[in-house]
């Protein structure tokens, strides 16, 4: 009888549970590679949840229990980072950034889901990379790494470094990680189980229901959006905006408010405070700083406006948690 050829070693994998990590995100990320198990009937990977404490909390308040003792580098092949809220409080980890810098040094493949890409980004293991960040965070991530090419995309798989904007681009994620590691006919078999025929490419952009990218917007109005994303810190008049396409302040007003639901200067407003509440709690800038990159002139004038918004201070929304304020539903413009 011919030998039976020897299985390969399975894929290890280090899942890092940071607190307030998407429990979905984890979800995403660990049932296709049990499916792939169960199909083969072999091992093809193993995992660890590892964390800082013997019991991490998700961002939904459920508590999963992780390992504490990390294993070496050399006990791995993969690392991912899950975080979403309160990174700030992730970034100076020292004994973090070190193990991840060790495991880089012993190649290990490393990746970031959601938020976990800045406490990689924080610890210099993105520097020079494409990283995908979730479009909330994307302004923040960008002020704090300017050495990180971070991008509004669903996901990156770059080698060493693979990185995720969270949401169900998790699932993406791994049918495109997991294709380069199984059998196409154990792919079609995953894919039917998880009921998942699409897929979509790394490279997909997000906010794609924004207004500029609707086809009912017209061209007029998506190019007005356009300059007002580009113009956040010197903010532009009406008048300025109206020339630019060729319109009437008074046409401009009525052609917006018909096509948005709001008026153009409510709707700057609103990108601005936007701009303004992410600075703010993704970043360490003042209250004056980010006043100015919002394009207020005035700290008075930002607060009140912001007060208007988040029914608080500037001063007191310094951290993204579950806890912090969120943007009312009544004041997103029409159909965003």
């Amino acid at each position: 009888m011919p030998d039976t050829p020897a299985a390969s070693p399975p894929y290890r994998l280090g899942i890092l549970l940071l607190p307030q990590f998407s429990f979905a995100g984890l979800g995403a990320l660990l049932d296709p590679l049990f499916i792939v198990n169960w199909l083969a009937q072999e091992p093809r990977f193993e995992w660890r949840l590892l964390g800082g404490e013997p019991t991490v909390p998700a961002s939904n308040g459920v508590p999963l229990g992780v390992a504490v003792d990390w294993p070496a580098p050399t006990e791995l092949d993969g690392v991912l980072v899950l975080a979403s809220f309160e990174t700030k409080a992730l970034t100076d980890d020292r004994p973090l950034a070190m193990w991840l810098r060790h495991c880089a040094a012993a190649g290990v493949q490393l990746g970031g889901i959601e938020m976990g890409s800045e406490v990689l980004a924080a610890a210099g293991l993105l520097d020079g990379e494409r990283a995908a960040v979730h479009w909330d965070n994307l302004e923040g991530f960008r002020e704090l790494y300017p050495r990180v090419e971070a991008v509004g995309e669903l996901y990156t798989l770059g080698g060493a470094r693979l990185t995720c904007a969270g949401g169900t681009a998790v699932l993406d994620m791994m049918l495109a990680w997991l294709a380069d590691r199984v059998e196409a006919p154990l792919m079609e078999e995953l894919r039917n189980h998880l009921l998942e025929r699409r897929q979509r490419p790394g490279g997909t952009a997000q906010l794609a229901a924004a207004p500029e990218h609707q086809p009912q917007t017209s061209a007029q109005m998506r190019r007005i959006i356009r300059l007002m994303r580009r113009a956040i810190e010197a903010p532009l008049s009406s008048a300025e905006l109206a020339a630019e396409v060729g319109l009437s302040v008074r046409q401009l007003e009525r052609r917006f408010k018909a096509e948005l639901g709001v008026t153009p200067k409510r709707y700057y407003l609103w990108l601005r405070i936007n701009r303004a509440h992410r600075l703010l709690q993704q970043t360490d800038l003042s209250v004056a700083e980010v006043a100015a990159s919002a394009g207020f002139g005035s700290l008075e004038h930002f607060s009140r406006a912001y007060r208007r918004f988040f029914g608080c201070a500037p001063s007191q929304d310094r951290l993204q948690s579950r806890d912090a304020p969120v943007l009312p539903v009544r004041h997103l413009p029409h159909r965003i």
